[in-house]
């Protein structure tokens, strides 16, 4: 198993001051994007303790579901990849963006919709990240749960060639788009009693994939609900996986 170790600093924090190479701050940072158009939101960066400004770090785009819609910028860390984020936090080695819908209502809807403003705001989102931050532009990922599982499904056919994979959880799969998405290295989870989300959604998304040519995993948990999210990102392997998957 690969074990996320920070690694050490090698120049003292002073000399790197002195140097005019100021450590950045890490963590969780709750900050505002400002769109062409002069609208602000809130969103999430969280930033390995063990960022590199000289070393590439992978990037992972997390898309919500319905109930983390709000203003705050926070709620979408509340459920999904934030709390595994926290439980691994001293070492977890991604640049994490958590982009956020304002409305529950248009969330529930298909905000994250590829051309809908908050999908466009949240690929602006991370545009920014990976301005801002020395991102390897060969490891982005895209995950999501529920109505953000199915965003995850909807953005990667539009966009398959900007990420490295891709992580739907309990979403709706465009099982007409599976050949734009059959390159894709892609890891599916569900829960076999998702009373939300019916579990044959991601069944037919996965097999409309095979069909294609494609060779997604699929996890799907016996006697879980709707929150198999909790279940998915608990799972090591996931993020092991993930770092071994590159843009070629």
């Amino acid at each position: 198993m690969v074990r996320f170790r920070a690694p050490a600093l090698v120049v003292p924090c002073f000399l790197a001051a002195a140097a005019g190479c100021a450590k950045r701050a890490t963590g969780f940072q709750t900050r505002l994007f400002r769109s062409p158009d002069g609208q602000v939101a809130s969103y999430t960066l969280f930033v390995p303790h063990g960022y590199d400004p000289d070393r590439p770090a992978p990037v992972i785009l997390f898309l919500h579901g319905a109930g983390e819609a709000g203003t705050d910028g926070e709620k979408p860390t509340q459920t999904g990849l934030g709390p595994a984020v926290r439980a691994r936090e001293a070492t977890f080695p991604f640049l994490a963006v958590f982009p956020q819908v304002s409305d529950r209502l248009p969330a529930s809807h298909g905000s994250w919709r590829p051309g809908q403003p908050d999908a466009e705001r949240a690929l602006a989102i991370l545009d920014k990240v990976c301005r801002e931050y020395r991102a390897d532009p060969n490891r982005v990922y895209l995950t999501g749960v529920s109505v953000g599982g199915t965003g995850v499904w909807q953005v990667a056919a539009a966009h398959p060639d900007r990420w490295a994979a891709i992580v739907p959880v309990c979403g709706y799969g465009p099982v007409a788009n599976a050949a734009a998405l059959k390159d894709l290295p892609c890891w599916c989870f569900h829960g076999a009693d998702d009373g939300n989300v019916p579990v044959e959604r991601s069944r037919e998304m996965v097999s409309a994939l095979r069909r294609a040519g494609g060779n997604p995993r699929y996890t799907e948990y016996p006697g879980v609900g709707h929150n198999s999210w909790e279940k998915a990102y608990e799972t090591d392997e996931l993020y092991e996986w993930l770092l071994a998957q590159a843009r070629k």
